[in-house]
């Protein structure tokens, strides 16, 4: 903080020393007005940033399921590879708006781990199931005739059907092996858990601003990759309640009688959730910061500290007075002296 100069003269003092005195007082010199503080975005822009940053994710993860899984080679790490830097692109982009979550658990959890307030949660799953649901609705309508004709599939929507999520005679390693290997529902719901659990703790930690993490777009989207490696070819890699709505609309089945492919997107709503919730709560009991209670009882060992320093603070206060008294008796003497010493009229 800049300092204004002060003048300093000097009036002889009673005992013959000299007194430094201010003709001016010191002051600090008028500081710069304080930057406005940050105001949060409206909840229309947030609710919009939900909705564009989620078409975005759900685009790139889709539509690279669903014609990559044509080519020769494995169609499992491409779209790994697509989330990844879809989500990390997305979030520079949009993040600052909404917090970038494009997907209902990441929300759940960082409002139970209260990053997030519990009346944007409804609005937050709507805007993303709306802006992942356009996505899918975008790919489905520029799916060509021909395609499904030429892959003898009976219709457009059983073509869409390989990019929803499922087991058993719907897991990617089911039809890869012609129904030899199947998982159950179990594995399927014990997969989806643990992944969505470490990628939404994953986010939660690099968020934190402890943290202090300048590229926090990249682990999330890291984070993302791996999550979708380990459970792509067991449940076609949900992890995000809205991408499997979105395609589990537009599949065959029926979400509401729990019939093909569709009917099973209930479970890739509760195991999200379900992850989201456990890293939050792990998150709270084991990472959180915690404040100080004034009723909190002290360890024997913070204790035994601060009663140290209490008892460094009195000795260094008894040391100051003891050489105060000194410097004053020495005074008193030297100015007895130079009295004695002058010449008597």
């Amino acid at each position: 903080m800049p300092f204004r100069r002060v003048a300093i003269t000097a009036a002889p003092h009673q005992n013959g020393q000299v007194n430094l005195m201010s003709q001016e007082s010191v002051a600090p010199a008028p500081a710069e007005a304080a930057p406005p503080a940050r105001t949060e975005s409206s909840l229309a822009a947030r609710l919009g940033a939900e909705a564009f940053g989620t078409f975005g994710l759900v685009l790139a993860i889709v539509g690279v399921a669903l014609y990559n899984r044509f080519s020769n080679g494995s169609y499992v790490f491409p779209v790994a590879i697509a989330g990844g830097l879809g989500v990390a692109a997305l979030i520079a982009a949009v993040g600052h708006v909404s917090g970038g979550h494009f997907n209902p658990a990441v929300t759940f959890g960082l409002t139970i781990a209260g990053r997030a307030q519990w009346r944007d949660l409804v609005p937050y799953w709507i805007a993303q199931v709306v802006g992942g649901t356009a996505a899918t609705a975008l790919l489905f309508a520029t799916i060509p005739d021909t395609l499904v004709k030429a892959l003898s599939e009976k219709s457009t929507r059983s073509l869409f059907s390989g990019t929803a999520n499922g087991w058993a005679n719907h897991s990617p390693l089911s039809g890869l092996s012609s129904g030899q290997a199947q998982f159950s529902l179990t594995a399927a719901l014990l997969i989806e858990v643990v992944v969505t659990a470490v990628f939404v703790g994953v986010i939660i930690g690099v968020t934190d601003k402890r943290a202090k993490i300048k590229f926090a777009p990249i682990a999330i989207g890291f984070a993302l990759f791996a999550a979708i490696i380990v459970s792509g070819p067991i449940t076609n890699a949900s992890v995000n309640p809205a991408r499997s709505t979105a395609s589990a609309i537009f599949s065959t089945g029926n979400i509401f009688t729990l019939d093909g492919v569709a009917g099973q997107l209930w479970l890739f709503w509760v195991a999200p959730l379900v992850g989201g919730g456990i890293a939050a709560l792990f998150y709270l009991a084991f990472a959180a910061p915690r404040r100080a209670v004034a009723d909190e009882p002290l360890s024997p060992v913070t204790a035994a500290v601060e009663a140290a320093e209490e008892k460094v603070e009195e000795a260094t206060a008894e040391l100051r007075d003891t050489v105060e008294a000194a410097a004053s008796t020495e005074a008193a003497e030297s100015t007895e002296a130079e009295s004695t010493d002058k010449p008597q009229a």
